[in-house]
């Protein structure tokens, strides 16, 4: 019996995976999490073989949940279900140790057959996100990722500073080296682009 524990921030979207997923005789769906701090409460209490994640959640995300997974070496696996088809998410999921990573248009019987086979030590990749995959790397570092993915939101380079712990000049430099990478010509043009491509 497989021990899945879902993380979901939709409400419908969720009800529809742990309806779905309670149907096979072989799943049993432990818990559901509606944004990503409460997955990884419910991760350490129940202690799941599966977890089945979106992308996007409030809180942390689900590439953040998959990191926290591997950094804590809990003996759980990830996979990704979303509306994402983007390179970047895939890579850098791939990076986290996901096992499994599935979009939400794929047949539902591919779900339930895509969690047996990552239970049992192998990888489920939607497979023409997998050949994107490898055909466009990611120039940001983490760091970068980071103070980009905030100034996007709106905030300024000592917002940034002071919630990453760094000076304001560090935070430009930051922003500085991504828009080159890049190659726009502003943060907000390199943000647009860095979440178009998953990198963010």
């Amino acid at each position: 019996m497989m021990r899945v524990l879902l993380a979901e921030d939709q409400a419908m979207v969720r009800g529809a995976l742990s309806a779905l997923l309670g149907l096979e005789s072989d799943i049993d769906v432990v818990g559901a999490a509606a944004d990503g701090e409460e997955a990884w409460r419910m991760l350490q209490a129940f202690k799941p073989d599966l977890l089945v994640t979106d992308i996007e959640m409030p809180g942390l995300s689900g590439l953040e949940l998959a990191q926290r997974v591997q950094r804590h070496e809990l003996a759980c696996k990830v996979v990704i279900v979303t509306t994402f088809a983007r390179a970047g998410f895939l890579r850098r999921a791939l990076d986290a140790g996901v096992g499994g990573y599935l979009l939400k248009d794929a047949p539902a019987e591919q779900l339930a057959e895509a969690l047996r086979k990552v239970h049992h030590g192998g990888r489920a990749i939607d497979p023409q996100l997998a050949v994107e995959a490898w055909s466009e790397a990611d120039p940001l570092n983490d760091r970068e990722r980071q103070v980009l993915r905030l100034a996007g939101e709106g905030q300024s380079a000592g917002e940034i500073a002071q919630q990453l712990n760094l000076s304001q000049g560090t935070v430009r430099n930051y922003l500085s080296e991504a828009i080159g990478k890049l190659g726009v010509g502003n943060r907000i043009e390199a943000y647009r682009l860095a979440r178009q491509k998953g990198w963010l």
